[in-house]
């Protein structure tokens, strides 16, 4: 890894920890205001870059449950760099399936010493463990380009 690639990882630890305390909000993505999970990912990408990579569609609450079309991993895939999952780290967005069968619907950033920020429906923005029943529902991981 670069050493200008290694700063951009540090870059967007910080950057999601400036969201922490974030309340919940449904599609939402503004700092302090309210964001969900994708909404978190899209303010820490433009404060890296500027302005977002694609429009955003508008999405229901159960898109996860009820849709078929792997549209997050999709996006991540045509947008970001993929990652071995085992070799992710500090500053990678880390996708889930947080059911079996379903499709990967919610995504967080590592922010090292095994530890992760993401947005949470009735939490808002904080950092959790990653650990345990998150481990079991990673599905593929993706650095900043």
């Amino acid at each position: 890894m670069t050493e200008a690639h290694s700063f951009l990882k540090a870059q967007a630890v910080d950057i999601a920890r400036l969201w922490l305390r974030t309340p919940y909000h449904h599609q939402a993505s503004v700092r302090g205001v309210g964001c969900d999970c994708l909404g978190l990912l899209r303010g820490i990408w433009r404060d890296l870059y500027g302005s977002e990579p694609e429009a955003l569609p508008a999405y229901s609450p159960d898109w996860g449950q009820v849709g078929r079309v792997e549209t997050l991993l999709d996006a991540a895939e045509r947008h970001m760099l993929p990652v071995p999952l085992a070799e992710a780290g500090p500053g990678d967005v880390v996708v889930f399936r947080m059911r079996g069968g379903a499709i990967a619907k919610h995504c967080g950033i590592l922010s090292g010493n095994g530890r992760m920020v993401h947005a949470q429906e009735n939490a808002g923005v904080v950092e959790v463990d990653y650990s345990g029943a998150w481990h079991r529902r990673a599905v593929a991981a993706f650095a900043f380009p």
